[in-house]
């Protein structure tokens, strides 16, 4: 420091103020005001970013919540339709088993009704055997009994007393 004390030249020293002043007012006119611009410039395009970065970021937010609530909607549209489909499968397995039943009970319906009519037709032919039979025997009894002429006259005489009768 000494150094520069003994060395100092106040010629020297008015020049270098001189051009030191001369370099400031040409930063200040030419150079402050553009690198100011930039920085401001710069600030601005930083701020900028910012909000559209919260902006993006609400945005983000919105999306998710719309998301989730098409979610939540979808899955209770999906419960609602597997509860119609239950119910549509429990209704078509108790109409099956409704028809199925009534269709039983017709068989059997008809079952029992070909039952009765095959008793009927097997007692009218019991009947009818039983009628030939009759008539079968009736006859050789009768014919027995006609073997004789006073067998004939006496039933003869007997059917005719029968027949005034009634």
């Amino acid at each position: 420091m000494e150094k520069l004390l003994e060395e100092f030249s106040l010629g020297l020293f008015f020049w270098q103020t001189l051009l030191f002043g001369l370099l400031l007012f040409l930063l200040w006119r030419f150079a402050w005001k553009p690198i100011l611009k930039a920085v401001n410039d710069r600030e601005d395009g930083i701020k900028d970013a910012l909000a559209a970065a919260e902006d993006a970021k609400k945005e983000m937010q919105n999306v998710t919540a719309d998301s989730e609530k098409l979610l939540k909607e979808a899955r209770a549209e999906r419960e609602s339709m597997l509860k119609e489909a239950r119910e549509i499968k429990e209704k078509m397995v108790s109409d099956a088993q409704e028809q199925a039943k009534a269709e039983g009970d017709k068989m059997l319906k008809q079952a029992q009704a070909a039952i009765e009519s095959e008793k009927k037709a097997a007692v009218a032919d019991i009947k009818a055997q039983v009628a030939t039979l009759s008539v079968d025997i009736a006859e050789k009894v009768i014919k027995e009994e006609l073997s004789d002429k006073k067998k004939q006259l006496k039933l003869v005489d007997d059917m005719l007393g029968d027949i005034k009768l009634n």
